[in-house]
């Protein structure tokens, strides 16, 4: 590290020490949390491999999830494999840059998981409420539009926190009490002004997941209304049927999610903090773990594919051990 007028300085790497209190549980720790990484890169490659390959799987609705696969596999291997560096090998160092990169990772794909999901319930409603329209409202140049906008939107507004940390001198040690660079865990190591981190970081906040929680709000109630005053029940237990998939997944990923804002902000001295972070690598990891799992078991378009692909691999099989 270099010393600036002896009072404050610029770290070279940071130590990333896990859960604090739980060190000699670390190895314990791992062993769901690697089965949960393998599940969601087993489980996203295959969704992403079947909606590429099926010709039956070409619409709005699989495209989206593709982003959401897409995002998930970003998202948990932006931690999880340092985690389990820590928890096996403690490798625990981590460089100025290496942590501001993932920071920087972390808080994109978030805010776009949150925005992919707020896109599928816009998919959902124009297809419930404009079933006519509906392929000519999304088209591909659409949906690839409002995609890359919603990436957009998440790296302009991180950005600047990303910055924001970049200019901050530290003065209070190198040691984060956490698996992963996490916003305030790392700003609280300044002994500057951390005020425009922790604002800043507040209005991103609202301005993706408020934005987004009040589009999905919108979007289900004219979803709900557009179902209940359908005459058939056999047409309104249809319609709700095809939402279990993106209900579970918006549940999965925001419940994590607002335990940890409500943490920071509120609940620091009331919960362990060994919680806390346990939740933080629950809210990487259970979305992408869980929404293959349920899109896979929801969806009969996808169930019906893997049936089909495991029947031909059967077949061909049969007849390999025929021909010998």
């Amino acid at each position: 590290m270099i010393i600036l007028n002896q009072t404050y300085v610029t770290l070279a790497s940071f130590i990333l020490n896990g859960i604090p209190g739980l060190e000699h549980m670390h190895l314990w720790i791992s062993i769901p949390f690697c089965t949960m990484y393998v599940v969601a890169m087993v489980g996203n490659c295959g969704l992403l491999y079947l909606i590429r390959y099926e010709d039956s799987l070409h619409r709005s609705m699989y495209y989206f999830l593709a982003m959401l696969s897409l995002t998930d596999l970003v998202m948990c291997s932006s931690t999880i494999p340092k985690t389990l560096c820590i928890f096996w090998f403690h490798l625990k160092e981590i460089s100025f840059d290496e942590c501001l990169v993932q920071k920087f990772f972390i808080h994109t794909f978030t805010g776009m998981e949150s925005g992919v999901l707020m896109l599928m319930a816009l998919d959902r409603y124009v297809a419930i409420c404009y079933p006519l329209r509906y392929s000519t409202i999304l088209t591909n140049s659409v949906i690839t539009n409002i995609g890359f906008a919603t990436f957009l939107r998440a790296v302009l507004l991180i950005i600047p926190l990303v910055f924001l940390t970049k200019r901050l001198p530290f003065c209070r040690g190198n040691i984060i009490h956490h698996t992963y660079c996490d916003q305030l865990s790392v700003a609280k190591l300044s002994c500057g002004n951390i005020k425009a981190n922790i604002i800043y970081g507040l209005m991103a906040a609202f301005l993706i997941g408020g934005f987004d929680i009040l589009c999905i709000t919108i979007s289900y109630t004219m979803i709900l209304r557009a179902v209940v005053s359908l005459s058939s029940a056999d047409a309104q237990q249809k319609a709700f049927s095809t939402r279990t998939a993106h209900i579970c997944a918006i549940v999965f990923s925001y419940s994590p999610a607002f335990f940890c804002f409500f943490f920071n902000r509120f609940g620091s001295h009331k919960i362990p903090p060994s919680c806390h972070i346990i939740v933080a690598n629950i809210y990487l990891l259970l979305p992408p773990t869980m929404n293959p799992i349920v899109y896979g078991v929801k969806t009969k378009q996808i169930r019906d594919c893997v049936v089909r692909i495991f029947s031909v691999s059967k077949d061909t099989k049969s007849q390999h051990m025929k021909g010998i």
